[in-house]
């Protein structure tokens, strides 16, 4: 391994492992909260970080609670499949990613645009940490933006 590109063969087990790893476990996990969008509970939860983003303020003007839960829901699953096929089809990898760093700077600026997000618990700021889960999915989506330079057998 060098300091630009990882080498991914079979020389490399663990990084083999810990790349097939993230690309499922990104997978489930989109597929897993993009089904739950689907949900009126979770349409309502997701409410105030999208009336309150400046990319999404307007939304609920034009549509329900719920379309826009089942719209956010379907990109969700679209990406997650994405990342499954991209096994296969390695050149849908480039679209999984772009559609993960998308999705998860924008659910990473929930953070600074929802008004009560963070609060003050002894001392030390701390937020709905569920959020802080998409720091690693952003930088997985933007790993595998750049896998030009890997060799994955």
């Amino acid at each position: 391994m060098n300091g630009t590109a990882l080498k991914i063969d079979n020389e490399n087990l663990a990084g083999k492992a810990g790349y097939y790893l993230s690309l499922f476990g990104a997978a489930l996990i989109l597929l897993w909260i993009g089904i739950f969008k689907f949900t009126p509970t979770e349409a309502n939860a997701i409410k105030p970080l999208v009336e309150n983003h400046f990319l999404t303020f307007f939304v609920y003007d034009i549509v329900s609670i719920q379309a826009v839960s089942d719209t956010i829901g379907v990109i969700e699953i679209i990406i997650a499949l994405l990342l499954i096929f991209s096994v296969k089809f390695a050149s849908l990898r480039k679209y999984a990613a772009i559609g993960m760093i998308v999705t998860f700077l924008t659910t990473l600026s929930y953070l600074f645009t929802t008004p009560g997000v963070w609060k003050v618990v002894d001392g030390i700021p701390v937020t709905d940490f569920f959020i802080l889960k998409d720091l690693m999915l952003l930088g997985f989506g933007l790993m595998i933006l750049n896998v030009k330079k890997w060799i994955i057998k």
